[in-house]
């Protein structure tokens, strides 16, 4: 059983969405725990289908109104994409129903295809909630009290993880079924994961026509993780065009595999670097793809940075999706060479965050944030580097060192 290790951080907003719209979607990458999550919190008020089986899918495009009729709300539709053809016969029947909330819940995994449908089909009556892979925080069991930013020291102290476990649960990875279940070998797992995605989600895709190369589109990307994005130098070690490569990466982004950074723009009156940045969604995914297995490997390897990096802004840019927020996380980057890796605009302030993969904390891991105190000195008032030690600890004026476990 999964449920163990179930989403606990979207049931807030879930649970007040489906009190408060007709219609709620849930969408995510395959095997985040969009079923899990909805059986759990709603299985004893909701009915529930999957169209992921053929004869219910058959049977939902024959008759698509007496289908509805044998499952009417409140019920759960599971993977509506593969049936586009119910959501008018949902609209009609939310247009009649207008004041009552929770009547129906859909899941999707393929972005692309599903929101398409539904912002056409049902504008203005459903609320869309996206489920990536479990946090940190999660798989620990502690209690979200927010961010750093957002919380007190008397909420913590939050207790660290041992410096080999993070690396065992970076290389692993966070969907739930890899977490409930540890006698799943993660190299297998993760393989059949790829392809799986190649093979039902990208297939389906009109803008890829050759998974061969997709793939390799998809293992050049994870080599470049954390990395400025030049589009153009990819299209060239690949062997396609310009145009393709914007195209695979708009999937990949609508898919959740990767999340695209983008930098941070204000007129400062310095010259700023304007590519973005690419991050897998899950670590374990990243590891897969550059042939990483084992946690010595990682630590000492040259991917070991940007493992690393992509753990502390999945984990953030998770938690904001959980709320239900957008997350306004950026990066800050100026031609002279000065970086911050994440920088989280919270409307009021920006929040600068360094992240190093050493486990010993120094001030020299702060020396970027000095230089946007300066620049930002209204809306910067503090700053943080978040490394994977045991201990917090203050690396000089309103910059702290916090251990992963404690974002």
């Amino acid at each position: 059983m999964i449920t163990k290790y179930i989403h606990r951080s979207i049931e807030p907003v879930l649970r007040r969405v489906v009190e408060q719209f007709p219609a709620v979607t849930l969408t995510g990458p395959r095997q985040s725990g969009k079923t899990t999550v909805l059986k759990e919190l709603f299985g004893k008020t909701h009915r529930y289908v999957s169209m992921e089986l053929p004869n219910t899918r058959i049977a939902a495009e024959s008759d698509p109104q007496g289908f509805l009729a044998i499952y009417p709300p409140p019920v759960i539709i599971d993977e509506i994409q593969n049936v586009p053809i119910l959501l008018p016969y949902i609209k009609e029947i939310i247009d009649n129903r207008r004041d009552e909330a929770g009547l129906f819940i859909l899941t999707g995994s393929q972005n692309l295809a599903l929101l398409g449908n539904v912002t056409e089909s049902l504008a203005g009556r459903t609320a869309i909630l996206r489920l990536l892979p479990m946090s940190q925080l999660e798989i620990s069991g502690i209690e979200d009290s927010g961010f750093p930013w957002e919380r007190t020291d008397s909420q913590l102290p939050i207790p660290s993880i041992p410096l080999t476990q993070l690396w065992r649960n970076l290389i692993r990875g966070f969907y739930p079924e890899l977490i409930s279940k540890p006698n799943i070998e993660t190299e297998d797992w993760h393989g059949s994961y790829v392809q799986s995605y190649l093979e039902r989600d990208v297939r389906s895709i009109r803008q890829v026509g050759d998974l061969v190369l997709f793939q390799s589109f998809i293992s050049a990307l994870a080599a470049r993780s954390g990395q400025l994005l030049n589009l153009t130098n990819i299209a060239h070690d690949i062997g396609i065009s310009g145009n393709t490569v914007k195209h695979w990466l708009s999937v990949l982004e609508a898919s959740f595999l990767v999340i695209i950074l983008r930098p941070y723009f204000v007129n400062v009156g310095k010259r700023l670097v304007k590519l973005p940045k690419i991050y897998f969604t899950d670590t374990g995914t990243l590891c897969y793809l550059t042939g990483i297995t084992e946690p010595k490997h990682a630590i000492s390897g040259p991917m070991a940075g940007a493992i690393f990096e992509t753990a502390v802004v999945t984990e953030i840019y998770k938690r904001f999706m959980h709320r239900g927020q957008v997350p306004r996380v950026y990066f800050w980057r100026t031609s002279a060479g000065v970086e911050i890796d994440l920088l989280i605009d919270t409307g009021n302030q920006l929040i600068p965050i360094e992240i190093k993969h050493t486990a010993t904390a120094r001030p020299a891991m702060a020396s970027s944030i000095k230089t946007i105190f300066k620049d930002f000195p209204e809306k910067v008032t503090q700053g943080y580097v978040i490394y994977p030690g045991d201990i917090r600890l203050p690396l000089m004026p309103k910059v702290l060192a916090l251990p992963f476990s404690e974002l």
